[in-house]
């Protein structure tokens, strides 16, 4: 009898030990696979607990599901929708259009559509391209590569990229599922009937009879939602790439804005840039000479006062259209409740100089020539992110990967560009972007084949350094951001070059040949 008395003791902490053990193990597996089992069941489990096995430990566990269980919450009221869900995707893609010509950066500049995408979404302050010329541009965003990578340079003979067409942005959607329907502007090649479900190309001027293109372009983009889009069972990707504002060649009044648009500005005097002036000009390198290309356009648009400002008007006019006609197709969206379930982005294809440094158009490493605006508008975006700016290094090639990971689909291996979602969509998006994200980029332009007047050009980009290097040329220049921000004195040369320049020049070149090496 005696025996048995003392047994009792060590079956009832056995009990004990055993019934712990087991909670334990079901509140560490509800705790890792973020509680996929019934929480108010396990809730149940715990209030049932018997007084005389281990309560305390029971109220314990009971805190550690509560405290999990507020987390959760704040994590789904912060983070909104679920990332593994396939989104619908509309890409609204610009063409010659620099980062600062939109009203929520310059209030010269009328886009209230886009600026009120801007305070639904992320603003991205220091995106760029990494070539500024147009098809290059938009191969690297197809491929999610540097030029270096895809090599599409020369578009009269076969475009290097389509060897490799099956494993592009466009390719990866269409053949996981999407709709996927292409309006305005191509160029990268040739297009063939299977690239897209749907698509209708067309560039290269700003009225065709009565039909200004950017009205063409939101028609064919309103009849794609409306009647092209599939039954809405199956997702569906979006291209509206616009011809405007790009200039019409060969034609001296350049631009040739829409009727809608042609009110506006005209009390304005806009304001051109400090380094619109001769002086910068003559900063320029010295193998920069009246013949070259961006000279050239200078003087077509830039060099009479009267004239300049009639073309910066013209040129802000397109950009006006623009953004009435993304305003028209997001109110799609809207009227067809679609809007919590597309991934909504904006951004252009390379950056614009107006008159900067005695230049017009694009091409060089200048910021007026590299960076452009982005915005993107994403259901699962991070509330508390909403409406704000983000000023990390983003790139041209980074959109494909983002885009194809908000359609659930795995990035190539050939894809150099990263998943910017990262960038906003978890509520720790800011602290381990940080540490995460890129700190310097490379920028490259090869020039046109056969054109002398195209200078190619390389660089590396950081925050504080901008490391310009000329290959033909073998020529450098430095310039530092913070406190020289449009690129005006040069640190490689006249007389600012100290023992410390030195050292900071020569560390670049280090990086430099890193990055234009990881490129390929």
């Amino acid at each position: 009898m005696a025996e048995s008395n003392e047994a009792q003791p060590r079956m009832l902490w056995r009990r004990r030990f055993a019934y712990i053990t087991i909670v334990f193990l079901i509140v560490l597996y509800a705790v890792v696979s973020n509680f996929l089992i019934n929480k108010q069941m396990l809730k149940e489990f715990l209030d049932n607990v018997p007084n005389d096995y281990s309560q305390p430990v029971a109220d314990a566990l009971r805190d550690l599901v509560s405290s999990v269980d507020e987390e959760t919450s704040t994590d789904e009221e912060n983070n909104n929708g679920s990332s593994d869900k396939k989104l619908n995707i509309l890409l609204l893609y610009a063409d010659d259009w620099r980062f600062d010509s939109v009203g929520y950066l310059n209030p010269e500049v009328h886009t209230p559509a886009l600026n009120r995408l801007a305070t639904e979404g992320m603003l991205f302050t220091e995106n760029a391209v990494t070539t500024s010329i147009c098809w290059i541009s938009r191969a690297c965003l197809a491929t999610g590569q540097h030029y270096a990578r895809h090599q599409t340079i020369d578009l009269s003979s076969p475009v290097p990229f389509h060897k490799y067409w099956d494993e592009t942005l466009f390719a990866k959607l269409k053949d996981n599922g999407y709709v996927t329907g292409m309006v305005g502007k191509w160029q990268p090649g040739i297009m063939r009937p299977w690239m897209f479900s749907h698509m209708n190309s067309y560039s290269g001027f700003h009225y065709q009879g009565e039909n200004h293109i950017t009205d063409m372009n939101e028609r064919d983009a309103l009849d794609f939602l409306r009647n092209k889009r599939g039954n809405g069972d199956e997702p569906f990707a979006l291209f509206v790439n616009f011809f405007a504002p790009h200039h019409k060649d060969g034609s001296k009044e350049q631009y040739f804005p829409q009727k809608t648009t042609e009110h506006l500005y005209n009390d304005k005097n806009i304001t051109f840039g400090p380094t619109c002036t001769e002086e910068a000009w003559e900063k320029m390198p010295p193998f920069f000479t009246d013949f070259n290309d961006g000279r050239v356009r200078w003087r077509d648009r830039f060099n009479e006062p009267s004239k300049a400002q009639m073309m910066i008007k013209n040129y802000f006019r397109l950009i006006s259209g623009v953004d009435m006609a993304c305003g028209k197709i997001i109110e799609e969206l809207e009227k067809q409740n679609l809007i919590d379930d597309t991934l909504i982005v904006f951004t252009t294809d390379n950056g614009y100089y107006l008159g900067e440094h005695g230049l017009a158009d694009k091409w060089y490493a200048h910021q007026e020539s590299i960076k452009v605006p982005l915005i993107i508008k994403d259901p699962r975006m991070n509330k508390n992110l909403i409406g704000t700016r983000n000023d990390e290094f983003t790139l041209s090639i980074d959109l494909a990967p983002t885009m194809l990971q908000a359609a659930g689909i795995d990035i190539p291996d050939r894809m150099q560009g990263t998943d910017m979602s990262q960038l906003y969509q978890f509520k720790d998006s800011g602290a381990n972007a940080n540490e995460a994200w890129r700190r310097s980029f490379y920028y490259e332009y090869p020039g046109i084949i056969n054109n002398r007047h195209h200078i190619p050009v390389q660089a590396l980009v950081q925050k504080d350094f901008k490391y310009i290097y000329w290959p033909g040329k073998d020529y450098e220049e430095l310039f530092h951001l913070p406190t020289d921000h449009y690129e005006e004195r040069d640190l490689a040369r006249n007389g600012t070059m100290n023992e410390t320049i030195a050292v900071i020049l020569e560390d670049l070149r280090d990086t430099f040949k890193k990055a234009r090496e990881a490129a390929f």
